[in-house]
């Protein structure tokens, strides 16, 4: 591979004079790679206590936090979805450039032995019209001229043959080298703006909770707690109902005289694969995997655009997931929902993916009796949650 990669440089330099052309290659990964940001807010300085009238009250603060979060959140998924296709615009230029860098050699191989006959030619005595031509920088119009061509021996007139050939494939696959490189251009610049984008709505959501005092993050620390426990007392109580609603169901097939439950419903999806249908017990057996792989996670912090082993964004978290219970998963949540089989909430099993936000802007997997483990948003770390934290959109099982 290295042997036609050499000459490169010199192809694209004759081929794309504009300088992004040359420069648009050399940007790395390492430039997009994901950054940490927002340490936990008691971290933050606390507020000038002589800043004047006018602030925020708590609740407002919390608000606009949780928003801007939200916003992060969208902006993160938007950005992945960039990051992906400018990856894969990225890998064919890579494969565009190495076969132009193959058809050069074979060019220039074939430019040399024109060049043998005409040397030949000149040394000779013989058509040394012929060989000055051979020896220009516009041979088409050369090989044109027929009474030339007439004097030349068979294997020449098939070298020629063959050299033009060569250079329209070349040509040819310059100019579509070019336009895969503008392509990949605009594609890195929309990639540079999503990721100022969440950068900018994360460092205001930063700027806030360090404008607030000591006490303000305790009680903002405190509203969070409530809401959380508020979120796990409703799970709990809709489990519970939904374990009453299976055992009245199963009672009365059994009044009924049916087969004493040997085929029971998902009841709330509080245990993976609970039936014993194959399908139930197929899924069963890759959403344990799924939950033993996710529990090891948790801990973790979330950042923006990771997709492990040592960080994860929430889309990140549940593809890596799905990938140790051996299903691909797409990278975003916007394509992570149209994936495998829609499920009421009510249906849910673990191992489910639960999408949540009419912008279906984050995602987490369903553990079993209202809970999930996800990557929550920065300054947090992978853990359980109720399912209702966050607004639902959907769920959704993926084999």
């Amino acid at each position: 591979m290295a042997s036609h990669r050499k000459p490169r440089t010199r192809v694209l330099q004759s081929a794309t004079s504009p300088a992004w052309s040359r420069g648009a290659i050399g940007v790395t990964t390492a430039a997009l790679a994901s950054v940490t940001l927002l340490s936990q807010g008691a971290n933050a300085a606390p507020a000038d206590p002589d800043d004047g009238g006018g602030k925020q009250s708590l609740s407002d603060v919390k608000d606009k936090v949780d928003t801007l979060y939200r916003q992060a959140g969208s902006a993160t998924q938007r950005y992945n979805a960039a990051k992906e296709k400018t990856d894969k615009q990225r890998e064919a230029v890579d494969g565009m450039l190495d076969q132009v860098a193959k058809r050069t050699d074979k060019l220039n191989d074939e430019r040399r032995v024109l060049g043998t006959y005409a040397a030949a030619q000149y040394r000779t005595g013989g058509v040394s019209q012929t060989a000055t031509l051979l020896l220009t920088k516009d041979p088409q119009g050369f090989f044109k001229q027929s009474h030339l061509m007439d004097r030349m021996t068979g294997r020449q007139k098939e070298a020629v043959a063959s050299f033009q050939k060569s250079q329209k494939a070349a040509n040819e696959k310059r100019a579509e080298a070019t336009e895969q490189l503008s392509s990949l251009a605009a594609s890195q610049k929309k990639l540079k703006s999503s990721k100022r984008e969440i950068q900018s709505k994360l460092t205001e959501a930063r700027q806030l909770l360090s404008e607030l005092t000591a006490q303000e993050k305790a009680r903002l620390a405190e509203i969070e707690r409530q809401k959380r426990a508020e979120a796990r007392e409703k799970a709990k109580e809709r489990a519970e109902a939904a374990q009453r609603e299976a055992a009245r169901k199963e009672r009365e097939r059994q009044r009924e005289g049916g087969d004493g439950g040997s085929q029971q419903p998902g009841g709330g999806g509080s245990q993976p694969g609970d039936g014993s249908g194959t399908p139930d017990s197929s899924y069963g057996a890759k959403a344990q995997k799924v939950l033993a792989f996710a529990k090891k996670q948790l801990g973790k912090p979330y950042v923006w655009g990771a997709t492990g082993p040592n960080s994860y964004d929430c889309s990140g978290f549940t593809q890596d997931a799905w990938k140790a219970g051996g299903v691909s998963l797409p990278r975003t949540t916007f394509d992570q929902v149209k994936v495998g089989t829609k499920v009421a909430k009510s249906a849910m099993k673990p191992g489910d993916l639960i999408f949540f936000y009419d912008d279906v802007s984050h995602v987490g997997i369903y553990v079993g009796d209202g809970q999930m483990i996800h990557a929550p948003k920065p300054g947090a770390n992978i853990r359980y949650e109720s399912i209702d934290y966050m607004p639902f959109h959907s769920a959704v099982r993926p084999a």
